[in-house]
């Protein structure tokens, strides 16, 4: 078998967290990030989804209000950190593509936590004007939007909230389509992924999420769910963070590896077909594991897939191929 260099390939990573406040340190090297513009290139990262993360509280006006104002600045601030550096802000499939022509790294901003938007429409529009691409519809704990697959107790969660989907969340489904955020059910609870699979007229995507049948997980999916991504064309991004690809009992005898991150890329591949899975880190929001610590290590992903027996076509289009797809999937839908 003929090695395949990591370099040539536009690599993905479809979920890094920004650490906030903000320190303007992007385009520098860090010992403290997991990710910055300096790691991205020695890992040979071609793009990377950098999201406004926002942790679930309180469902008032005044909580909303001040929650959606940090996420529109650190949408700002992604768009601001990228100065000073061979990077560029990249919404588009047709943009990420032409940055890699260029050898520039492409950033793709991202929000994770439909919490960001309160119960305003309008703010998704503001979101995609600062260039986001997808939006996470919950986090840990339920929101206006949706249920969370982890209900939280200090926020006094119910086990369901809207049994999925809230009315409000269906409306924000269709405005992100109208708009090409796409829907990303990550996070989300199993009813409200299986009902945004069947309401978004683009595909859905899980942006960092591992397989509940090799980690019993409530962040995980499930086969029932990986199905239903297959058939309506989307893709499961697999993450790196070691709760969600072994159980406890095996990360208190080991740290968790590749390996153990690409038998769960093997998982879907198998079930679903090498087209719906993809490759993300978390890096800065929990991500790391063995062999896998910062962006500057990501050739131990392809190394690992290689020796597993893909071709250089399927690493292509794990690495970014099928993100890319979605993405252009939900441009057109935008545009239609």
């Amino acid at each position: 078998m003929t090695d395949l260099p990591h370099a040539p390939l536009l690599t993905v990573d479809t979920h890094i967290d920004i650490p906030w406040p903000d320190r303007g340190d992007f385009t520098q090297d860090t010992d403290y990030r997991h990710v910055d513009l300096p790691k991205l290139r020695r890992g040979g990262i071609a793009a990377a989804c950098l999201v406004a993360y926002v942790g679930q509280g309180a469902t008032d006006p005044t909580a909303h209000a001040a929650i959606s104002r940090q996420a529109l600045a650190m949408l700002d601030a992604i768009n601001q950190g990228v100065e000073g550096g061979p990077a560029r802000i990249c919404p588009l499939a047709a943009e990420i593509e032409s940055a890699f022509r260029e050898g520039i790294t492409a950033i793709v901003p991202a929000v994770e936590n439909g919490y960001a938007m309160g119960e305003d429409l309008s703010l998704l529009a503001q979101f995609r004007a600062r260039g986001a691409r997808y939006m996470t519809l919950t986090h840990n704990g339920h929101n206006a939007l949706a249920d969370s697959a982890r209900p939280m107790a200090f926020l006094s969660d119910p086990e369901s909230r809207h049994g999925g989907l809230s009315g409000l969340g269906r409306e924000a489904i269709a405005e992100m389509n109208r708009l090409g955020l796409m829907v990303d059910i990550s996070h989300t609870a199993r009813s409200t992924m299986m009902q945004a699979v069947r309401l978004s007229r683009s595909p859905v995507l899980a942006t960092h999420s591992c397989v509940r049948a090799l980690c019993d997980h409530p962040r995980n999916l499930d086969d029932e769910q990986l199905d239903a991504l297959r058939d309506c064309d989307g893709v499961i991004h697999i993450t790196a963070v070691d709760a969600f690809l072994r159980p406890r009992e095996v990360r208190a005898q080991r740290p968790v590896s590749v390996a153990d991150y690409v038998d769960h890329i093997d998982y879907v591949a198998n079930r679903i077909g090498v087209r719906h899975v993809g490759i993300s880190s978390d890096f800065d929001g929990g991500g790391m594991i063995e062999g896998w610590r910062n962006a500057a290590q990501s050739p131990a992903l392809t190394a690992e897939l290689q020796r597993r027996g893909y071709d250089r076509d399927q690493i292509a289009q794990i690495w970014g191929g099928n993100f890319l797809r979605v993405l252009r999937a939900a441009e057109a839908v935008a545009t239609a």
